[in-house]
């Protein structure tokens, strides 16, 4: 069975990442702008990797019969200057017509601070300006719920920003709901150590169904796993959902969120 990996941070994998997630059935990865481990000292180094996930990361995956699509953003985690972060968001519209970029992405909160939500904001003006998909990264942890709602709450105050268009990212079991309440879409992040477990994820799916949910890795250079959705696809199998069940949460349910943006097409 195919399924999407509609979360995998791809510049931090190898190449024999690629080639395992093609075995495994995986025919498209997205993968949202991300921290890398480090905070960038200039907007130019934002840039290269702005290049480096719209033009070579492609082509990478390509070789691996794997389409690969990014979305561009300034991370949370790197919010706090906010001279330097107005540069990069004054930097991401000309990127935003790359033919595989679907959106503004992953944006959100980290600490929850005043410089966090003043650039949340501006993502979301960009995010409407320009009619883009939204994916949004949750704060860990303790300061999950927390950080949810300030979310929730900043994109309700942007009203033409519609909310099927809009997906809350590492929802956990006291968050979930409040994002499909909201309309939002909502994907559940399968970590071995933090956010998600496997048989978590799929407990998830028992109480809430499969109407806007989909499962990722959110693999990075840290402790995670390309392979932790078809992973949770066996652990599906095991409890007896059918494959017509797998497949909505593993293959239409991404397929329909990202099919809002005219950039992304289902691989033939």
């Amino acid at each position: 069975m195919h399924y999407i990996e509609p979360h995998a941070h791809m510049v931090s994998r190898t190449t024999d990442d690629y080639e395992r997630l093609h075995l495994a059935g995986c025919r498209v990865v997205c993968e949202p702008a991300f921290w890398a481990g480090f905070d960038r000292s200039s907007a130019d180094g934002f840039h290269d990797y702005f290049e480096q996930i719209t033009r070579f990361e492609p082509k990478r995956a390509s070789t691996y019969g794997i389409a690969h699509y990014a979305w561009i953003c300034l991370n949370p985690k790197e919010a706090e200057d906010l001279s330097l972060a107005r540069e990069v968001l004054s930097m991401i519209p000309a990127f935003l017509e790359r033919p595989t970029v679907l959106g503004i992405g992953e944006i959100g909160l980290n600490k929850n601070s005043n410089n966090e939500l003043a650039v949340f904001h501006e993502h979301l003006t960009l995010a409407t300006r320009h009619q883009q998909l939204v994916l949004v990264h949750t704060p860990h942890l303790e300061d999950k719920r927390k950080g949810t709602q300030l979310i929730l709450d900043a994109i309700r105050e942007h009203p033409d920003l519609a909310p099927e268009r809009v997906l809350i990212d590492h929802v956990e079991e006291h968050t979930v709901r409040l994002a499909l309440d909201r309309g939002h879409w909502a994907g559940i992040t399968l970590y071995p150590t933090s956010k998600c477990s496997v048989a978590r994820a799929i407990d998830l799916l028992d109480v809430y169904g499969h109407e806007r949910l989909w499962l990722n890795s959110a693999c990075d250079w840290g402790v995670s796993d390309p392979l932790a959705v078809p992973q949770a696809m066996r652990e599906m199998r095991r409890r007896g959902r059918t494959e017509k069940d797998i497949s909505t949460i593993t293959w239409h349910n991404p397929a329909r969120f990202l099919s809002q943006s005219p950039r992304f097409h289902l691989p033939e």
